[in-house]
């Protein structure tokens, strides 16, 4: 793995809520499809290109390729089941297609509330959900209809916030290490549930294959100090840098001139 990607994942398979909130990312919505976004990484062991922008020869696309979707691939798919009208309302909003087909809690309803389409419209909902279900395969049915199910379910919306969690006051090694320990504290676990769809079963192998590989870049607290020192050391060098320019220009100054008349003098 190159370094860049190798540095890329490490990042990415450390985020923690807290981390997404101290960034103002405070959106229910976006953390949900940042985590999504991240499984399908794992999925396709952390290949960019494994992403699609543009359609292509999808007459029998697969769940597995459905989550590879952008949102400007979402946005023709919207397109071409002819609703083009509501396809711009969701620029920018995070919908992409690991977040339909892996979220459980991003359902047809939720949808229509991003696209803005009214409640009255049902004719127009009932095709939205006829192409959703299609799209994205029973097995995420499934489990979008478990999740609907449940009690405490509450329809996704865009303006719903996280809500900060409270932590306890003691040392900042503590914190970190309960933190590291509490696998749900990060924005994708690393025991998220694996998709059970055939299409994602090589994708699922490769990334229990590899997991231990990825484990083994968590980062510690050595690695922190390093990369603290690392830092210091550029702040130094870059004030060693510039008291030489200084002194440069004081030395190539002749001995009955003031640097500081100089330097006013090159000012008017």
């Amino acid at each position: 793995m190159p370094f860049l990607v190798f540095f890329q994942v490490k990042f990415l398979l450390h985020y923690f809520f807290e981390d997404l909130l101290s960034l103002k990312v405070g959106s229910v919505l976006h953390h949900l499809s940042i985590k999504r976004a991240i499984q399908v990484l794992r999925l396709n062991y952390y290949d960019p290109n494994c992403l699609r922008r543009r359609p292509s020869d999808e007459s029998n696309v697969t769940p597995a390729e459905i989550s590879q979707w952008t949102n400007h691939r979402v946005m023709e798919w919207l397109r071409s089941v002819d609703l083009a009208e509501y396809a711009p309302n969701l620029r920018g909003s995070g919908v992409h297609g690991g977040l339909m087909v892996l979220e459980p809690r991003f359902n047809v309803e939720a949808l229509a509330l991003l696209l803005n389409i009214p409640p009255n419209k049902t004719l127009l909902r009932r095709h939205l959900a006829t192409h959703f279900h299609l799209l994205i395969g029973s097995e995420a049915q499934r489990l979008k209809q478990d999740c609907l199910e449940n009690p405490d379910y509450t329809v996704l919306t865009a303006t719903a916030k996280v809500k900060p969690r409270r932590l306890s006051f003691g040392g900042f090694g503590t914190l970190r290490k309960k933190r590291q320990d509490d696998g749900e504290e990060y924005v994708c676990p690393m025991n998220v549930e694996m998709p059970k769809n055939s299409s994602f079963q090589t994708s699922t192998r490769i990334y229990e294959d590899n997991l231990e590989h990825l484990e083994q870049m968590e980062d510690s607290e050595g690695t922190v100090r390093q990369i603290g020192a690392f830092s210091e050391g550029i702040n130094n060098l870059t004030s060693m840098l510039k008291d030489d320019v200084f002194f440069r220009e004081v030395s190539a100054c002749p001995p009955e001139y003031d640097p500081s008349e100089m330097h006013n003098n090159s000012n008017i």
